[in-house]
C-alpha cells in the first residue's frame, strides 16, 4: 500500500513540476499581450483625438480593436486588437501628415 501512495505522490509531483511553470508562462504571456493591446488602443485614441479630420477606415479599426478588447480572449485576440489599433493610429498619422 505504501508503494502505491508513493507512486501516486511521485507522479503528482512530476505533473506539477511540468505543469506549473508552463501555466505561469502562459499567464504571463497573456498579461503582456493584453497590456500591449491596451497601450496600442490608448495611443490610437490619442491619434484619433488629435486628428484634424475623421478617417473612416481608422475609426472602424479602432472600434474593432475596442470590441475585441471588451470580449477579452487569449494571446491571439490581444495581438489582433493591438494590430487593429496600430493600423488605425498609422492611418490617422498619415492623414495628419506626420
Amino acid at each position: 500500500m505504501f508503494w502505491l501512495i508513493g507512486a501516486v505522490a511521485i507522479a503528482g509531483a512530476g505533473f506539477a513540476a511540468a505543469y506549473v511553470p508552463r501555466a505561469r508562462a502562459a499567464a504571463h504571456a497573456r498579461a503582456v499581450a493584453w497590456a500591449e493591446a491596451r497601450d496600442a488602443i490608448a495611443v490610437a485614441g490619442v491619434g484619433r483625438d488629435a486628428a484634424r479630420s475623421p478617417v473612416a477606415g481608422a475609426a472602424e479599426l479602432l472600434t474593432r480593436a475596442e470590441a475585441i478588447a471588451a470580449g477579452r480572449g487569449g494571446v491571439a485576440a490581444a495581438r489582433e486588437a493591438a494590430r487593429c489599433a496600430r493600423a488605425a493610429d498609422r492611418l490617422w498619422r498619415e492623414a495628419a501628415g506626420a
